[in-house]
């Protein structure tokens, strides 16, 4: 032994290819091949971090994802990543890592003062502690959240890419050990399209540790690379590692990521290729091979640094060529861990075994480990560990052969390492995933997956109890022949040929005992992260919680980032015995998804920026620029929000344009306008039954408003529609709602009313328009167009003309969302920026003014006009709106949502409408979502009437102005009402919601 590295026969470090790396600013030495936790071990590191509630100090316990306690933060900057378990990050040349708690230090952490006093902190004490004062809840917050967490987040932009990529396949196998390559062997064979995946480096599950099996004649290893290389010439099979399938959903859809890039140097990562993938698998037959994770046994301060589990002891040594001590202690009630210390003793580290039965495993096993020299001890257990930030020895007890009690005191060990294996523990978490089920094994003391399974999900191997790899074996091969004879296809042969061996039976033991009431000896740890002790279940039964699923959540246990794969059963077992219940009985917690954490850059793949959200950008967006104008995102548009000049803010520059549009002309990209191309026969029959208004009688070159409801009778959307023939129609929506629209016609069209000749197509990004608003509109559209008469009475209100508007083919509109005479111009979107710019140069002699979207809000409302989604919330009807007259309840055909505006409730007293609000204080705008109330008297409750909708400063008006829905507000025009934002009331009168010409004058001149 050099140190702690061990040269071991089959190790899968490559010691030809040095690495170094950096943890907690301190450089070591390691090989190609190590995890992180195998080059801190082989360093002698132990103490790697801190619990959460005590601060105890905390080192390795496992090798793969059942790791509770080494979480580290890798790399800094852009490329951080925080609480990775340093048992699955491959070492790379340069690696950056740090431990993720400990204040000031890792070494010295003030947390862990604290934890002396963990006798005053039981369970739940932070819901009892931290209820009041409420004054004092600021300071309890800053400090609450300073000690919570394990790492810290990036600020900075990822500068890696992520992808997703979508399978449809016939089999899917979760696990590459030995159960899963040959469920994928025999899979593949039979010409199924095969997909296996496994979260490891490399294929080979336990056999990468366990050197002693011979399958087929062939070493483990040998017949790993046996059928890998068989899986290769497959073509209708694909193998991944590195690939965690992390969730299974309904109809067998799992989700697994793959790490492609996260085992490379940061220098030598191809910044073309992404550094995760998301697969998402579609299977017909789903196959869990996922194999089982040995869980430790619970005694007396089992947290110290040094205090593994035997199966991690076991694969740091075969597999990395790690010992994890010098002088080894190997606690079991199994025959398993009798491998580990067997093979720890023949690589010369000094071994003592303490076995909680008194007959130990079977004797071949005990005599093969006195042989390697070790020492054995029957019928005892651990009291506790001795020892603070690394083990420096252990008190055992001998123990009772049937009561787990304590019937005398054992030697007082100077060892530097504790195993220990409470057996195994099947891994059902993605079975669980979808309502799945594990049932109880008393045989085996763990819950696994039935052998039936569920409808397409097979479950092979460790899952369902099949420790001995022979068992395993055969139970795979007979699910899966079942399985193919299901799809049609021929025999599967045999199964691969394994020698069975003798093995004792295991001890029902979960807690050593230490000879003392539970809570008055050293702690007992069943969750490590979350600091969850025996004593602390048992408090929590006291406490009168009686469901696992409650004794979770008032302790804590199994919370952490290892979903509880370690602590889980421990957990079961000493809540059944605390409630005198059995373990099958009591059951098991709720698995969900994820089984390990997956970044949040896997779950979006290519979805961020712009291919989440696109930016979409009109053809003028270029004149915009030009402007200096401002920009708000509306229903993915990049809208001109207001045009500022020089020295002027948001409020400034919206008042002048207000006033330029309602005094001379103001002009307006309103290409972002949800538009539809209607067309067909049966074109005037849809829109009859889509909009609550009559379109039979609607000439050609007319408009109309309508309103469209849903199901219920509430407006979900509204706008302009003109006819341009018969049978063809230019209809507009909302920005925001242009998409939805477009579905909601489709939809009622292909399922309802597939008689109707009709079809759609979305045109909004064929059009660019240009609205020209003001009183001198007219003379600026009439410098640019001579084949359309603008003769107030040729071309009224409402209406519609084609022609030639600077030389382009244009569709003009005489409508007007401002209460203005305007016009609506929509050229080619290719000539967007030009019209424009012909725009602004005849309108020179007038000032004419751009504005956007701020000053267009506060010009409809000035006019009353509602916005959807604004002034409605899902809620509102027609009537509710003051807009019965766009509502044709007498034309002889129904149209959506008829039937409810009949309803009581719809037609009804009480409910809310659209009103004007104007506050007394004339410079005061009222906050939008402000809540209406009836008073404001502190001593009697108030009742909330309503809520401010739309609110704004009307430079036109001087004073502001205020829209909202309020109770029964059609009757309460000139009531005073409270408006409360902020802490503050204001007093406002209910008035109208037209605020500016009433009459329609303007409009319609």
């Amino acid at each position: 032994m050099s140190g702690y590295r061990i040269h071991r026969p089959g190790e899968r470090i490559n010691r030809q290819k040095p690495l170094s790396f950096i943890f907690d600013n301190v450089q070591y030495k390691a090989f190609s091949g190590d995890t992180l936790a195998s080059a801190l071990l082989a360093n002698g590191v132990r103490l790697i971090g801190r619990s959460f509630k005590y601060g105890r100090p905390r080192g390795i316990v496992g090798f793969g994802a059942e790791e509770p306690n080494a979480l580290i933060q890798l790399e800094t900057g852009a490329h951080t990543v925080p609480d990775l378990k340093a048992t699955q990050v491959e070492l790379y040349q340069g690696l950056l890592a740090g431990s993720t708690t400990g204040y000031p230090s890792l070494d010295f952490d003030l947390k862990g003062l604290l934890g002396k006093f963990g006798r005053f902190m039981p369970p739940g004490f932070y819901y009892k502690t931290f209820m009041e004062p409420v004054k004092a809840w600021p300071i309890y917050e800053k400090y609450i959240r300073k000690a919570a967490g394990y790492g810290r987040a990036p600020v900075e932009a990822d500068p890696e890419s992520y992808d997703h990529l979508h399978h449809h396949i016939d089999v899917l196998v979760v696990g590459g050990g030995a159960a899963g390559l040959w469920a994928a062997t025999l899979a593949g064979r039979a010409g199924l399209k095969t997909l296996l995946v496994d979260e490891q480096a490399e294929m080979g599950g336990w056999l990468l540790t366990e050197r002693r099996s011979r399958i087929d004649g062939l070493s483990g290893m040998d017949w790993v690379g046996q059928r890998l290389a068989e899986l290769a010439s497959l073509p209708n099979v694909t193998v991944l590692p590195r690939t965690t399938a992390f969730a299974l959903h309904d109809l067998n859809l799992v989700q697994a990521v793959e790490l492609l890039q996260d085992h490379l140097p940061l220098t030598e990562r191809n910044a073309a290729l992404p550094r995760q993938r998301l697969h998402k698998i579609r299977a017909h037959q789903v196959i869990l091979a996922s194999g089982a994770i040995e869980r430790p046994l619970v005694f007396g301060y089992n947290d110290v640094p040094g205090v593994m589990t035997a199966a991690a002891g076991h694969s740091y040594l075969n597999r990395y060529g790690v010992a994890v001590g010098r002088e080894v202690l190997v606690q079991t009630q199994n025959d398993a861990a009798y491998e580990a210390a067997l093979d720890l003793a023949l690589s010369g580290v000094k071994v003592t075994l303490a076995d909680a039965r008194l007959g130990g495993a079977a004797a071949w096993r005990q005599q093969a480990l006195k042989n390697a020299g070790a020492e054995l001890l029957l019928g005892h257990g651990i009291a506790k560990v001795l020892g603070d930030k690394s083990v420096s020895g252990a008190q055992l007890v001998k123990l009772d052969a049937r009561s787990n009690q304590v019937v005398g005191s054992g030697p007082r060990l100077s060892v530097d390492t504790v195993l220990s294996s409470g057996g195994l523990t099947s891994t059902v978490h993605l079975f669980c995933h979808n309502g799945g089920r594990p049932v109880w094994n008393q045989q085996q003391l763990s819950f696994v997956c039935p052998d039936e399974g569920r409808e397409n999900i097979a479950c092979v191997g460790a899952i369902t109890g099949r420790w001995e790899l022979s068992d395993a074996l055969s139970q795979t091969h007979a699910a899966v022949a079942a399985l193919l004879l299901g799809h049609g296809r021929g025999s599967t042969g045999k199964a691969p040929a394994v020698a069975s061996e003798e093995v004792a039976a295991p001890r029902a033991i979960f807690r050593l005992p230490d000879g003392k009431p539970e809570g008055h000896g050293a702690k007992a740890f069943v969750d490590y992260q979350n600091d969850v002790a025996a004593a602390d279940i048992h408090t929590a039964v006291r406490e009168n919680y009686r469901s696992i699923e409650h004794v979770k959540r008032y302790t804590a246990l199994g919370f952490g980032t290892d979903q509880g794969k370690l602590s889980n059963i421990n957990g079961f077992a000493i809540a059944a015995e605390a409630l005198g219940k059995p373990i099958a009985e009591v059951g098991t917690t709720t698995y969900r998804p994820s089984y390990t954490p997956v970044t949040f850059g896997a779950l979006a793949g290519p979805h961020v920026g712009e291919t989440f959200d696109p930016r979409r950008y009109t053809a003028m967006h270029a004149s915009h620029d030009a402007r200096k104008a401002e920009y708000e995102v509306v229903g993915q548009w990049l809208r001109p929000w207001y045009f500022p000049k020089p020295g002027e803010d948001l409020h400034a520059a919206v008042n002048r344009e207000c006033l330029a549009t309602r005094n001379s002309v103001g002009v307006m990209d309103a290409s972002t306008l949800g538009k539809i191309d209607v067309k067909g026969p049966d074109a005037r029959e849809f829109l009859n039954r889509i909009y609550s208004n009559a379109w039979s009688k609607l000439d050609p070159g007319k408009c109309r408003y309508g309103l469209m409801l849903d199901e219920n009778g509430m407006v979900m959307d509204d706008g302009v529609t003109a006819c341009l023939a018969d049978d063809h129609f230019h209809m507009t929506t909302t920005t925001g709602g242009a998409a939805r629209v477009y579905s909601w016609l489709e939809r009622w069209h292909q399922t309802e009313w597939p008689e109707l000749k009709v079809r759609f197509t979305t045109t909004t990004d064929h059009w660019a328009t240009v609205a020209v608003v003001g009183p001198n509109s007219r003379k600026v559209l009439q410098k640019l167009c001579t084949d359309i008469d603008f003769d107030k009475d040729a071309f009224k209100f409402m209406d519609g003309r084609s022609g030639t508007v600077a030389g382009l083919p244009a569709r003009v509109f005489r409508i007007s969302f401002s209460g203005e005479l305007a016009y609506e111009i929509n050229v080619d979107a290719n000539y967007g920026r030009y019209m424009w710019e012909e725009v602004m140069k005849a309108g020179a002699e007038f000032d004419i003014t751009p504005y956007g979207t701020e000053t267009m809000h506060v010009l409809r409302a000035e006019k009353g006009f509602i916005i959807v989604g604004q002034d409605t919330d899902g809620s509102m009807s027609p009537n509710d709106l003051a807009m019965s007259w766009a509502v044709g309840m007498k034309k002889p055909f129904s149209f959506l949502g008829k039937r409810s505006l009949l309803r009581s409730h719809t037609a009804g007293e009480g409910r809310k409408q659209l009103v004007g609000l104007l506050p007394l204080d004339p410079k005061v705008v009222l906050a939008e979502g402000a809540q209406i109330l009836s008073n404001t008297d502190d001593t009697v409750p108030a009742a909330m009437q309503g809520h401010v909708t739309s609110s704004y400063h009307s430079a036109f008006l001087g004073r502001s102005i205020a829209m909202a829905v309020l109770k029964d507000g059609s009757k309460r025009e000139g009531d005073t009402v409270f408006v409360w934002a902020h802490g503050k009331s204001v007093p406002a009168q209910v008035v109208s919601s037209v605020f500016v010409d009433k009459e329609g004058v303007r409009q319609h001149a």
